[in-house]
């Protein structure tokens, strides 16, 4: 599947994390009315319900991960579509088959077109800092060293 597929995949998985979130309820119950309305390739709904079923069943884990990096910050306390943002994009650090600068990028670009400029910081300072303890506990260091979206800007 191509870089822009799997973009628009991650943003129907946040989309339905956003949604889980605001009106609790069976998760495979929620994807059905999901795409029900909303138009995507096999290969992209697919993908979208693999990330969000997998971000659902691990978001107890995920949200301590948040809570430990976002400096006292409880997680409920974070912008709902923040913490969606956050915990789809610290599941892909997890399972790490994409690398940690695409997946960084990818949530950094979701904050800006959903939350603010503001959230795009908060969000990339924690998964940077989520990913940097995994390089720190792991003998393997993260996939890439190379800036985020958000290091490339002036400041």
């Amino acid at each position: 599947m191509s870089f822009s597929l799997r973009s628009k995949a991650r943003e129907f998985a946040m989309q339905m994390l956003f949604q889980w979130e605001m009106s609790p309820q069976d998760s495979k119950k929620l994807a059905a009315k999901f795409w029900r309305g909303a138009v995507a390739s096999e290969d992209v709904e697919v993908f979208a319900d693999q990330l969000f079923h997998a971000t659902v069943r691990t978001v107890k884990d995920l949200d301590e991960v948040i809570e430990k990096h976002s400096q006292n910050w409880r997680a409920d306390r974070i912008a709902a579509i923040d913490r969606a943002i956050l915990r789809l994009a610290l599941h892909e650090l997890a399972v790490g088959k994409t690398p940690a600068r695409t997946v960084m990028n990818e949530a950094v670009k979701l904050a800006k077109k959903y939350s603010s400029e503001d959230s795009a910081a908060f969000v990339n300072g924690i998964l940077d800092a989520a990913v940097k303890a995994r390089a720190k506990n792991s003998s393997h260091p993260p996939h890439s060293k190379a800036k985020t979206a958000t290091d490339s800007k002036p400041s």
